[in-house]
């Protein structure tokens, strides 16, 4: 009986432990990732994610050149600054 407590209660902080380290991943994937160091990098405005200048992808908006990570954050920039300019009109008429 005694033997079967502590094999039950092993079994309980183990996945007490997995719960936890999960967590503590999820949590830190969410924070934003530091830069590389010793290469010039871009902060994507979509996403988050540090680019250096000769892998971005680069956008134009009123002459002013933003970098992005990849094609899919370009367009969804655009998505949004259209949707943005929709607003605009629509409250401004």
């Amino acid at each position: 009986m005694g033997l079967m407590r502590l094999l039950f209660f092993a079994v309980i902080g183990y996945v007490i432990y997995k719960v936890a380290q999960g967590f503590l991943k999820s949590r830190k994937s969410e924070e934003t990732p530091l830069p590389p160091k010793g290469e010039e990098t871009r902060r994507d405005p979509v996403c988050g994610v540090y680019v250096s200048e000769e892998d971005a992808v680069i956008g134009r908006v009123e002459g002013e050149r933003i970098y992005f990570c990849s094609m899919e954050c370009l367009e969804k920039y655009r998505d949004q600054l259209e949707q943005k300019e929709a607003a605009a009109k629509s409250i401004n008429q």
